[in-house]
């Protein structure tokens, strides 16, 4: 999709108008109904600071331990702060940048909008649209997967010798989702999204608790910190970690969510932005430390796998890993439904009626069958590929660093440090175009070290198996 004249002629309160609709389900002169319905502009910064954290703090933080495990204690944990820093950063350049095009009366509700604006061309809107939407709908079917691993892990204690089997779980999930992915709008989901923030400190300290307990029991692994005794493998774990890392920081969405802000929006996801943080610091270093210490370089990439090992006793109290289990399955659903939304834009865009009622027999129909047609499809991926987690570091490597990170710094150096006069060689300029730089050449080298373990698992990987073999 292409920016429209609209946002490039409207002053910021009709545009802001055009998309959060006169409060009554009907827009009052929608541009599209994708902005009307999907992306309306009711919300406040601590309303936007719960999308972020669901989308930021996921249960992919569960996998910080093994990155800790390609780096080595201290530069570990130096890589986890710089990858806060540098994601911070970055993120606040988005918002200053939407918050500059708004000043200019071109406020933009959407990344590729504000990409093409801000760049120049139409190809960056494609661009952002291909892996905006790569990002999102591999997020909803790795969140799809992992809930219905929560389900069958529950279901495996309780019935040890079931026999259903991972898809079973998935179809379950799936249903689920469907249903509450009919909540029409990114902001009717900001009581669920507290939820979501309230599930993520609580899982956070139960599985700290639990590596506490697991490190110190007799069953646990020797604790070996120790990296691979070969360059090669160190340098590849390396840079797999970056990539986890990455992954992990990501957040594909900041235009959407900081549209969700009721005008004027300028400032206020900088608020936003530090509400998310501040949860973050509590719940990345956490585990992460915790897991590291208590498994060393034995620790599996989902933590949870290393305090219930396949053979022998779980390492901690069976009903402390249970809660922990629910409480992950739970921040799931919300990390799909958040991740979900740009989608659901996009086919809203093209089949609403933004002229009328987004409740309206019109657009309702088509809105229940097409989204639950969109959760149908990323569960039948989800069923059909139980190894799609591990293709979360190869994510983080080509999609996550340049959406984050590298176009960020270029949108910013573009849009608030022009051609002309000394502020291209300013600290922040050039401080931008070294962080670009370095990105680039990680993202490159941590994709093809991603590659490398997939390609190193490829025999691991069965169509509709119940997990990895």
């Amino acid at each position: 999709m292409t920016v429209t004249a609209v946002h490039a002629s409207m002053p910021p309160s009709t545009d802001v108008e055009t998309a959060a609709g006169n409060g009554n389900g009907k827009p009052a002169t929608a541009a599209d109904a994708g902005a009307a319905f999907v992306l309306e502009s009711k919300g406040t910064w601590w309303h936007a600071g719960f999308h972020m954290t669901t989308a930021t703090v996921g249960p992919a933080l569960l996998t910080l331990p093994y990155a800790l495990r390609g780096l080595g204690w201290w530069l570990g944990v130096a890589a986890l702060t710089a990858l806060a820093a540098v994601t911070f950063y970055c993120y606040l350049l988005v918002s200053r940048v939407l918050d500059h095009c708004e000043a200019g009366g071109r406020r933009h509700i959407r990344f590729r909008e504000l990409a093409a604006d801000v760049l120049g061309s139409e190809w960056a809107s494609y661009l952002v649209l291909i892996v905006q939407t790569a990002i999102n709908a591999g997020v909803t079917i790795g969140s799809i997967l992992l809930a219905a691993d929560c389900l069958q892990i529950i279901y495996s204690h309780v019935e040890p010798h079931g026999h259903l089997k991972l898809y079973h779980f998935v179809i379950v999930v799936a249903v689920v989702l469907a249903i509450l992915s009919q909540m029409p709008s990114l902001h009717s989901l900001r009581h669920i999204n507290f939820g979501s923030l309230i599930v993520s400190v609580g899982y956070t300290v139960l599985v700290s608790v639990a590596c506490i307990c697991a490190g110190l029991s007799s069953n646990a692994p020797p604790k070996d910190y120790s990296l691979s005794s070969s360059k090669s493998a160190r340098t590849f774990n390396a840079f797999l970690s970056i990539s986890i890392l990455a992954s992990v920081f990501g957040n594909s969405i900041l235009p959407e969510i900081q549209a969700t802000l009721a005008p004027p929006a300028s400032g206020k996801m900088a608020k936003a932005l530090v509400l998310c943080y501040s949860v973050l610091s509590l719940t990345f270093y956490f585990p992460a430390m915790t897991g590291y210490w208590a498994f060393g370089n034995q620790v599996r990439s989902n933590l949870l796998k290393s305090l219930m090992p396949d053979t022998g006793p779980w390492l901690a109290p069976a009903w402390l890993l249970i809660l922990a289990v629910v409480l992950v399955l739970l921040q799931l659903i919300a990390i799909a439904l958040v991740y979900s939304q740009v989608a659901y834009e996009i086919i809203e865009a093209k089949s609403a009626d933004a002229a009328r009622g987004r409740f309206s027999r019109r657009n309702l129909a088509p809105r229940v069958a097409l989204r639950t047609a969109y959760v149908a499809g990323c569960a039948l991926v989800a069923a059909m590929l139980p190894f799609f987690g591990e293709v979360i570091a190869v994510v983080g490597a080509v999609g996550y660093i340049p959406l984050d990170v590298v176009i960020p710094v270029v949108m910013y150096n573009i849009a608030l440090a022009p051609r002309g006069g000394g502020r291209r060689r300013s600290p922040a300029y050039l401080a931008n175009a070294a962080i670009m730089v370095v990105f680039v050449g990680l993202g490159v080298i941590g994709a093809v070290a991603s590659v490398r373990k997939l390609a190193i698992n490829a025999d691991r990987f069965k169509l509709f198996s119940n997990g990895l073999s």
